[in-house]
């Protein structure tokens, strides 16, 4: 039986598992990369007026993705809110299986064992000017762990911390993992990178989008690692 529920997606990962669930969502951000679908503005900037006007059963939402003030407001609007957390591989399972749960939809997921260390020490730029990369309170930095790679800078406090030029400079990575996400790293900074070290270019979306793809994600990312040589 098709799901007839109506929902929101403030999530891009969330609107990608929705889909292959076979629930297309009445309007997700201009992120979610659904060009057939509604967009109703960013994750940061949402429009909630065109949001409650919509009348969903359901609005769903990443404690970390989106902001508090737009998860209130549309609470006060007498919308129903979901808000997910995904900080790590280890609550796919959970927040997703959650998700499934209100939505009406089966949900199986089953996480591989640690791949064994790669004896890589990586740098993962996410945004450069300044350098920002992931810490241990990312599911992006989750997966890499799982796959054997130890993040650099991990031990930081925030998520998402600055690093300037002198900190690459001493820790020295052996290898640089940049992302096509958030910011879009490619070819054309192949020589920026590689004077922090080399380089490798792989799937934002892979790294950082959890759910459906999560365990596909994981082998084409492992298959990728593997091809690097120290």
């Amino acid at each position: 039986m098709v799901s007839t529920i109506r929902v929101v997606s403030l999530v891009p990962s969330v609107t990608e598992t929705l889909l292959e669930w076979g629930i297309e969502p009445v309007a997700c951000t201009r992120f979610c990369e659904q060009p057939e679908i509604e967009h109703i503005g960013g994750t940061k900037n949402p429009d909630l007026g065109a949001i409650e006007a919509l009348a969903p059963d359901l609005v769903v939402l990443d404690r970390e993705e989106n902001r508090l003030e737009d998860y209130e407001s549309l609470v006060s609007r007498g919308l129903k809110v979901e808000a997910l957390h995904v900080a790590s591989v280890l609550d796919v399972d959970s927040e997703v299986g959650r998700l499934a749960s209100v939505v009406g939809a089966q949900w199986t997921h089953s996480l591989d064992a640690p791949r064994a260390s790669r004896d890589l020490k990586a740098f993962v730029p996410i945004w450069r000017r300044p350098w920002m990369t992931v810490s241990s309170r990312t599911y992006g930095a989750s997966l890499l762990n799982h796959l054997g790679i130890e993040v650099l800078f991990s031990d930081m406090g925030d998520a998402y911390p600055t690093i300037d030029d002198e900190a690459l400079k001493v820790t020295k990575p052996d290898v640089v993992l940049a992302p096509s996400e958030p910011y879009p790293f490619g070819k054309r900074h192949l020589d920026l990178l590689e004077a922090i070290g080399p380089t490798f270019f792989i799937d934002g979306q892979d790294l950082f989008w959890w759910g459906s793809r999560t365990s596909e994600a994981i082998e084409r990312l492992d298959l990728e690692l593997g091809k690097i040589k120290r």
